[in-house]
This record gives structure tokens, sequence and C-alpha cells, in this order.
């Protein structure tokens, strides 16, 4: 009989948090997406980043859906305890890493984009990375399921 392993407090922390904060990220996929100009322009692009924005080749959209998507998913899946947690935060931090390498080798980034894109992407990298940690320590230990 398979043990049943209470699940720790932090675990719903862990998961609510990460249902904020990617749900951000995947609601702002979705007003990009539905809105384009219009939610760019309310984010305080300028027309500069918004044409960068246009210039993304239709695998990027994929590569931006999946990390996302993924990793909102993965925060749903950590809260209903289950193991397929991982493979989320999996899917999305290799989502993200592809769009960092799109971001730095395989465009050409506006410079007044770049200023703050290195801070930001390295937040969010760190958060992949935890999240990942978090759900791959969690499923180690028996947690999810």
């Amino acid at each position: 009989m398979a043990e049943i392993k209470k699940t720790p407090w932090h675990l719903w922390l862990v998961g609510v948090l990460g249902l904020l904060w990617n749900g951000y990220g995947a609601t702002d996929f979705a007003m990009s997406v539905i809105q384009g100009d219009a939610w760019y322009r309310m984010n305080g692009m300028n027309e500069a980043q918004i044409a960068h924005m246009h210039s993304y080749p239709a695998w990027m959209y994929v590569v931006w859906f999946a990390g996302t998507w993924g990793a909102l998913i993965g925060a749903g899946l950590l809260l209903l305890r289950s193991r397929f947690a991982v493979h989320a935060f999996a899917v999305s931090l290799l989502g993200f890493v592809m769009s960092l390498v799109y971001a730095y080798l395989l465009s050409h980034t506006p410079p007044e984009a770049e200023a703050h894109m290195g801070m930001m992407h390295s937040i969010i990298f760190v958060g992949c990375v935890f999240f990942l940690w978090y759900a791959w320590t969690m499923a180690k230990k028996g947690v999810l399921r």
C-alpha cells in the first residue's frame, strides 16, 4: 500500500503564488494575441517595441505559449498534487530558455527595450527554476502523486 504524505503548508503558498505569478504571464500572452497593439500601448510600449513584437516568427509564439501556459498549468497541477507539475514546469523553463535564445542571439532588440529586459529576464528565469525545483522536490518527497 502506498504511503500517503501530508500536504505541507508551503505547497499551498507556493501553488497560489505560482497561479498569481504565472497567471500574469499567461494573461500577457493571451492579451498580446487578442488585443495586440492596444495591449502593448496600454503597457507603455513605444512604436519600435511594438514593431519588434510584430517581427516575432510564428515559432516564437509556440515558445511563448509553452513558457507562460506551461507554468500556469504547472501551478495548477502543483495544487492538485500531481507529479505532472514537474513536467509542466520543465516545459515552461524550456520555453523560456528558447525565448532567451531568440531575444539575445536571433533577433535585434530595440535599444530602449534592452534596458529593462536583462533584469526582467533574470527574475523570470529564477522563478522558472524555483518552480521546477520545488515541484521536483515535492515529487521526490512523495507529496505529489
